[in-house]
């Protein structure tokens, strides 16, 4: 066991890296990580620092408490540093929000202890669970392949270790790991997966688990196959984890679906069959809309599609710039506004002037008419502007949606106004009023503040 995970760390070149360990006190784990204190013990590995993140569910009271005591009392004794952290009574009770939960812990761990890699005790009965759990669902050969051994930051140095050698392992030295009393419970899926299906499936077969863990690696390097084609395409396809609409249309229907359930798979989410192609059914029915349309994913998730990009955004719109106090631009300057920095200057007349107007965040803007002080805010209700090149006024409201401005981000957008209406839309567009139509006298613009 000991060779086994020194030749991981070698081959990932992790001898001397931080290691995060998601320690649950179970057999697995506590076999990892008592495997590793070992390691970090010899001579080659003497750089290697080793922490054990132990997340408390807090589903089972005292009995949580109690594991999570017994955890950090082993990781004392094999002088490995503890974290730990205890999620909220809010936490539903579902396999799979107590997964995103746990992974955003471990993802809070590998933060604070500027790691390199964080390692989980999954093993090749895990895999074949996972297979054939997904084999159940209808998830297509990206979800034939099982769990990576490496994903991200993430790496899984027992993947091709059998349960019993971990029992073996443990017995020979002694460990007493937690006993979760869940894991017996066969109301959620993998335990009755584990204890009823697959005792099943080995009176047919015995070597049923091999069976899956082989149907795994030839769905792996089927996937490589069809990765050779796809790669290009994907760069394409996605960009800042949104799909870009213009190049997902040019698609064949079992690319399309391919790249959303990869897209499914980017977001954490456990979906089945059915419920990609509800999305991909979804995205198909709306990505010809100028105003997007919404689709709940999660209870804090929705998936946003209109006739340029599909993306995700919380339902519970959490903007930087919505309920701030509008700023007084009363000169020239440069100004601080939550996360934005707003810049406003006269233009110099040797600059090289694109005329007539720059819908980025960007503009040269001419106050001839217009007297400061003007006002940096958000929308608001009654707002109105004269479009560029336009007679008449007309509602803010109204001129976004022919922009074809997503509604989720209209809150967000920050305006330069004046005691009338409003003068720019960052990144959209200019009223008539400050429009230029011979040469410019400002120069705005809107930047994301760096740190």
């Amino acid at each position: 066991m000991i060779n086994r995970v020194v030749d991981f760390l070698k081959e990932y070149n992790l001898q001397d890296k931080t290691i995060i360990v998601g320690f649950s006190g179970g057999y697995d784990s506590m076999c990892l990580l008592d495997v590793l204190s070992k390691i970090k013990d010899l001579p080659e590995f003497e750089d290697l620092k080793v922490v054990a993140a132990h997340f408390n569910h807090n589903w089972r009271g005292k009995e949580s408490l109690k594991e999570q005591e017994v955890c950090r009392i082993f990781a004392a004794s094999r002088d490995v540093e503890f974290y730990t952290k205890t999620a909220p009574s809010t936490l539903k009770k579902t396999e799979n929000d107590a997964r995103i939960a746990r992974y955003e812990f471990f993802e809070e761990a590998y933060e604070e202890y500027d790691a390199d890699a964080v390692f989980t005790a999954h093993n090749k009965d895990d895999n074949a669970e996972t297979v054939l759990y997904r084999v159940i669902k209808g998830t297509g050969i990206i979800g034939l392949r099982g769990i990576s051994e490496k994903r991200k930051y993430f790496y899984r140095p027992l993947l091709k270790t059998y349960r019993s050698e971990i029992l073996k392992y443990c017995k020979e030295n002694n460990l007493a790991p937690n006993n979760d009393s869940s894991n017996s419970n066969t109301v959620y899926q993998r335990n009755y997966l584990r204890l009823n299906v697959i005792p099943s499936l080995e009176k047919i077969n015995p070597e049923v688990k091999d069976a899956l863990n082989i149907l795994a690696e030839n769905a792996s390097s089927d996937n490589e196959i069809i990765e050779e084609y796809i790669a290009t395409l994907r760069k394409k396809v996605f960009e800042d984890e949104k799909i870009i609409v213009e190049e997902y249309k040019k698609l064949s229907k079992p690319i399309k679906k391919r790249f959303v359930y990869e897209y499914v798979q980017t977001l954490g989410l456990d979906y089945d069959y059915k419920k990609v192609n509800e999305i991909f059914n979804f995205i198909e029915a709306n990505i010809d809309k100028r105003n997007g349309t919404t689709l709940s994913l999660t209870t804090a998730t929705w998936l946003y599609t209109d006739n340029k990009i599909v993306e995700t955004i919380p339902q519970k719109k959490q903007t930087n710039l919505g309920d701030l106090t509008p700023l007084s631009i009363n000169k020239e300057g440069v100004y601080k506004y939550a996360n934005k920095v707003f810049t406003i200057k006269k233009y110099n007349e040797g600059e090289l002037f694109i005329f007539p107007e720059s819908t980025a965040n960007f503009a040269y803007i001419d106050l001839s008419n217009v007297e400061f002080p003007l006002t940096l805010r958000t929308r608001k209700d009654g707002d109105i502007i004269t479009p560029f090149g336009m007679q008449g006024s007309m509602k803010l409201k109204k001129y976004m949606n022919g922009k074809g401005v997503s509604k989720h981000r209209r809150d967000e957008i920050p305006l330069l106004c004046d005691d009338k209406e409003v003068l720019w839309v960052a990144g959209v567009g200019l009223n008539d009023k400050v429009g230029v139509k011979v040469t410019p006298t400002h120069v705005i613009e809107v930047e994301e503040q760096t740190v």
